[in-house]
């Protein structure tokens, strides 16, 4: 064979070589990209998910404190308002203001709302010491006296209609009927929170946030049945003393 052609073959084998070598380096590179156990998909998956445990928020005492003390402060202004109307017509000596004297319900009524306030008391008393028993006890006679309270103030309702005696065309009656209405919703909410510690008390407290947020709500229920007391007692005396 001449020696041009061997020259020519050892240069065309040369040239195949280069060939399936760049041709088997491609292959080897994308299927290496793919087939990399360490390569990074652009998911994240290489790195460890670490799971950040949600506990529930701890209970803030505080906070229960603070809304019932602005609840009072509210309840506070709307029965201060309607109050110091009432006075401000009461000294006008204006024709239409008729005073009458208050029906016999409305002294019993007192009178139950006082003893409520001494229950309750007994009965924050035995959640704090975590007497359940004496406790169950002192808010069923609460919530009791709290129903009694109510239906006093119905019948003296009654009591003034059978006698004839309306809103309309005497402004201390709008007052008596406005203010002691007004005054009997807040005490049917205190009566659903006594429900809402009953419940709680009936069933048992256990664990040291749960008996925590018994004696901050019984706590706070009792400055709002208290509150109610107190208020009952200045309507009172305002009604049946200030005409």
């Amino acid at each position: 064979m001449d020696v041009g052609t061997i020259d020519i073959l050892e240069e065309s084998e040369r040239l195949e070589r280069k060939r399936s070598g760049r041709a088997g380096g491609g292959t080897g590179s994308r299927g290496g990209g793919g087939n990399d156990p360490g390569g990074n998909d652009g998911s994240g998956s290489d790195q460890p998910k670490k799971e950040q445990s949600q506990e529930p928020a701890a209970f803030k005492p505080g906070i229960s404190r603070i809304f019932t003390g602005f609840l009072l402060l509210v309840v506070l202004m709307t029965f201060g308002g309607l109050m110091a109307a009432y006075i401000v017509i009461a000294t006008n000596n204006v024709a239409e203001w008729n005073p009458f004297d208050l029906p016999i319900q409305v002294w019993i009524s007192t009178a139950i709302i006082i003893v409520s306030s001494l229950t309750y008391h007994f009965a924050q008393s035995a959640i704090f010491r975590e007497d359940e028993v004496a406790s169950r006890k002192w808010l069923v006679v609460t919530t009791v006296f709290g129903a009694a309270f109510i239906s006093s103030q119905l019948l003296a309702w009654l009591a003034l209609t059978s006698r004839g005696l309306y809103i309309r065309g005497n402004p201390y009656a709008g007052f008596y009927y406005i203010l002691t209405a007004v005054h009997a919703v807040h005490v049917l909410g205190g009566i659903t929170a006594l429900g809402a510690i009953l419940l709680k008390v009936w069933y048992g407290v256990r664990g040291a946030e749960a008996l925590q947020r018994s004696k901050t709500l019984a706590q706070v229920v009792g400055w709002y049945w208290h509150f109610m007391g107190a208020l009952w007692i200045v309507l009172f005396v305002l009604l049946g003393f200030w005409k």
